[in-house]
């Protein structure tokens, strides 16, 4: 049943079973597409790509056809891809690799098989972002807070923590501004029902009134 339409491997194919490759890679391009859409933060662009990148991944693996040296080519150019490509969030680069495979599969011939795995894949992304099962500590929060080379770090925020939060972890230190001022990252998970603008009234009154940011563990990368 899940057999590939190919019913041997040889320089040439039938055109209409290229057809047939080529429309179901669309398709479940575009259902994937669809799928990042209702679960992912997304842009056009981005949406494009994935729709289209299942026809372009079944195309070469059509024209490769089974030659072991266009295949070792065809690795080398994804890899050049790669390291062309702007880094993407993790949704982004599942996103991405599951288009790929459902690229490869088509382009094998296997389209129920593809079919199968589009629909459970999609399915499966949908039931994770609707249920709470890996939603991250709503109270986890990210700080980071500039403070001047003359103050000492290491205990400086000690009462302000004990008083907004359940647990501190100072993550990285790194000098700034020619060495004249620190940037301090913090893991906090705050109290609950805290109020973040005393939270942050305080730490300036400590800092000078330096910058301070606090944002959620998602956000990370954005400090």
């Amino acid at each position: 049943m899940l057999d590939s339409i190919f019913s041997n491997i040889t320089s040439t194919v039938d055109i209409t079973q290229i057809l047939l490759c080529i429309l179901t890679s669309i398709l479940l391009g575009v259902l994937i597409a669809l799928t990042h859409k209702y679960t992912s933060k997304y842009n056009k662009n981005f949406l494009i790509t994935l729709a289209t990148l299942p026809l372009l991944i079944s195309t070469i693996i059509i024209m490769v056809n089974g030659n072991l040296g266009t295949s070792v080519a065809v690795l080398g150019a994804f890899g050049f891809v790669r390291f062309r490509s702007i880094p993407g969030t993790s949704k982004e680069i599942l996103a991405v690799l599951f288009c790929m495979t459902i690229g490869l599969v088509t382009g094998m011939g296997n389209l129920l098989f593809a079919l199968l795995i589009t629909i459970i894949g999609c399915l499966i992304l949908y039931l994770y972002n609707k249920f709470t099962l890996f939603d991250e500590n709503k109270y986890e929060k990210y700080l980071k807070i500039t403070i001047p080379e003359n103050l000492d770090y290491t205990e400086v925020f000690d009462d302000i923590f004990k008083k907004f939060t359940t647990d501190h972890t100072l993550v990285s230190v790194k000098t700034t501004n020619m060495g004249s001022m620190f940037d301090l990252k913090y893991r906090v998970t705050l109290e609950k029902e805290v109020n973040e603008k005393k939270f942050i009234d305080e730490l300036r009154v400590k800092n000078g009134n330096l910058k301070i940011i606090l944002t959620h563990q998602i956000e990370e990368s954005e400090l």
